[in-house]
């Protein structure tokens, strides 16, 4: 892609994220799934990685994603309208690696989340989630490993990136790229964001936009 479609692909972005973006509806079950008419955009991240403030520094608001102080508040697949026209929808998946969680729910959040992934044609990108002050989790290579064998293509996102000294970072990312280079489905692509900061936010955007349109 050229430096002018570049541009003109963040000016997109930039624009679709800065209109409409609505809630539509959780999903406790596949049967409740909206009917899979635009693109969609799926979340995953360990329950406390701080996706539901990622959502919100994404779609320039507050309150579009609850934010908790309890991990694992949610535990149903939540889906946001972006665009109207309608242009593409976020997914927010259960966070993952809950320690606290029930037995059987984490079970529940696991199928949901995998019946989900395999089949579902209008998913066209994963975004997961991790914490740039800890690295990858087992649980993060878990999901990863449930992506690679649904073949959904994802992008790793270091989440946090402002709570982390620049010396400690460089090992964390070198890492991260190793990690992911084993995965099938990982894009070698990996993105560092601060939804404090705003760091990162717009260059995610614009890959969103690129998946969803792809």
């Amino acid at each position: 892609m050229s430096g002018a479609a570049d541009q003109e692909l963040a000016e997109r972005a930039r624009k679709l994220f800065a209109g409409p973006i609505e809630f539509l509806k959780s999903a406790p079950e596949l049967q409740f799934l909206p009917d899979p008419t635009v693109p969609e955009i799926a979340f995953a991240g360990r329950s406390n990685v701080g996706k539901s403030s990622l959502l919100n520094a994404l779609t320039n608001r507050n309150g579009l994603a609850r934010t908790s102080n309890t991990p694992g508040r949610t535990q149903e697949l939540n889906f946001f309208d972006v665009g109207h026209p309608l242009q593409l929808r976020l997914v927010d998946m259960p966070g993952y690696g809950f320690a606290e969680a029930p037995k059987d729910l984490v079970r529940r959040w696991r199928y949901l989340m995998n019946d989900y992934l395999r089949g579902r044609a209008a998913l066209k990108r994963a975004l997961v989630l991790v914490d740039s002050r800890h690295g990858l989790k087992e649980v993060d290579r878990e999901m990863m490993t449930m992506l690679d064998d649904a073949a959904v293509g994802y992008h790793i996102v270091l989440t946090k990136g402002d709570k982390v000294k620049a010396s400690a970072f460089g090992a964390i990312y070198e890492a991260t790229m190793i990690e992911a280079a084993k995965h099938p489905a990982a894009h070698p692509a990996i993105f560092t964001t601060s939804s404090e900061t705003g760091s990162g936010i717009a260059e995610l955007r614009t890959a969103i936009v690129d998946a969803a349109t792809a």
